[in-house]
């Protein structure tokens, strides 16, 4: 048991003791939620060729298809994001755990077009939700140190659940229709469910700021089970702390920054979505089986767990602002450098395995960003604000790009259209100051 005066804040406790087995395992458990929101988000990009095939869509229609989850993502990351700030992030991830399960399973019975649309949006709801409190949930469940390393670990979830999804979807499609991938999707979901109810305490930064009836005991069960020392008292919260809202981030002190991260991560989000949603369908339409077609998916997505692993390492040396803007700026060339792939698989597998590491490690890094510039009582809604307006981009990428498709542009000219987004984003984020993005320093025992 880590050994603190019991009058310590436990916030304080948190931040400057080891990480105890509980406190890893809560973070570990963050990457399984993220993984488990990429297999749900690809889902429709795997399932994508075979429903244009079943249902005679064109590009144009498919793209808006494929936007329809990203829509729900948007408004349950803003709407959800504060509800996890208000009434916790434990109940919020188990809401949304139960949200998601059912719209995957209800995609499964869709017979138009509309009505796939409908469920892909309510999976969204669920999904956007998520994001906003696990990526509260592994910054408060981190010490200092080992913060910006947590946030990076959650992040690289998403492409690690693409990776076994698209490996999973592979499989299936070989033998099923498009729809036994969204059975997958919810039997994987709910499974889940009773893995969070039974594992992850609520966090002891949120009960310690919000102080509901109870918060004592709650926060020294959390403690107990962590293995840190158990506290006589809650940090007194002054009137004007207590009067704050989530509405801070549009507050003086924090509007700059809401701002700045915001329009940076719908730039960026532009681009990864071009990459993550189409590739199928362009290597469908190069002459490929829709099973090769997931495979070179998956590639993207091995190199986008590899690059928020290296971009996570990184941050334990290096501020994270500097390596945000590199890795956006290489996202630009990879991106643009797929626009001229040839039609081979082994050098579109290894091409997009080099953009899904661009990409997806500025993804990691905007992530961290978002994780560190709000406080506490804001973090949940903070990210929900910036990931919900700025998934605008993830809705907006699929239907541009299917757009120009429909308008006779190349694929060359299309991809570098896209990959401007990258670019657009380093140059934003240039404009922004954190009060510290150095990781913090090693403790004795630590």
């Amino acid at each position: 048991m880590t050994h603190a005066s019991a009058d310590t804040d436990p916030r304080t406790t948190i931040s400057l003791s080891p990480m105890s087995r509980l406190q890893i395992g809560v973070v570990a458990i963050t990457v399984g939620l993220n993984a488990l929101d990429g297999f749900d988000v690809l889902s429709i990009s795997f399932a994508s060729p075979g429903i244009a095939a079943e249902w005679g869509i064109d590009r144009a229609a498919l793209g808006i298809v494929l936007s329809m989850e990203l829509i729900g993502m948007a408004i349950g990351s803003v709407l959800l994001g504060g509800v996890a700030d208000k009434t916790g992030r434990r109940p919020t991830i188990l809401g949304c755990l139960l949200v998601m399960a059912v719209g995957m399973l209800m995609a499964t019975t869709v017979t138009s077009l509309v009505q796939l649309s409908i469920w892909r949006i309510v999976t969204g709801l669920g999904i956007g939700g998520m994001l906003a409190a696990i990526n509260a949930v592994a910054a408060e469940f981190s010490n200092a140190q080992r913060r910006h390393f947590s946030v990076s670990l959650m992040s690289i979830g998403y492409p690690v659940g693409a990776v076994v999804g698209g490996i999973v979807a592979a499989q299936l499609l070989r033998g099923n229709d498009w729809r036994a991938v969204f059975y997958f999707g919810a039997a994987v979901t709910a499974a889940l469910i009773p893995v969070v109810y039974f594992v992850v305490p609520e966090s002891v930064h949120w009960l310690a700021r919000r102080q509901p009836p109870g918060a004592l005991e709650t926060v020294n069960r959390a403690l107990t089970r962590m293995g840190h020392a158990a506290a006589t008292t809650l940090p007194t919260i002054p009137t004007e702390d207590r009067k704050r809202s989530i509405a801070d981030i549009f507050a003086p002190g924090l509007v700059a920054t809401t701002a700045i991260v915001t329009l940076a991560y719908f730039l960026h989000i532009t681009t990864f979505y071009f990459i993550v949603k189409w590739v199928p369908k362009i290597v469908v339409d190069m002459g490929f089986a829709a099973s090769s077609a997931a495979g070179v998916l998956v590639w993207t997505n091995v190199g986008g767990a590899t690059g928020g692993t290296v971009f996570g390492i990184l941050t334990q040396r290096y501020g994270v602002k500097a390596l945000t803007i590199g890795v956006l700026l290489l996202s630009t060339v990879a991106v643009t450098v797929f626009g001229a792939a040839p039609a081979d698989l082994q050098r579109l597998s290894l091409i997009c395995a080099v953009a899904g590491f661009c990409t997806n490690a500025g993804i990691v890094g905007l992530y961290a960003i978002i994780a560190q510039a709000y406080p506490t009582h804001v973090r949940a809604f903070g990210t929900g604000f910036t990931i919900g307006v700025g998934r605008g981009g993830s809705v907006l990428a699929p239907i541009l790009a299917g757009f120009l498709f429909t308008g006779g542009f190349s694929l060359v000219t299309v991809a570098f259209t896209m990959a401007l987004g990258s670019l657009l984003a380093a140059g934003v984020l240039v404009l922004l100051r954190l009060e510290s993005d150095r990781p913090a320093p090693a403790r004795v025992g630590a």
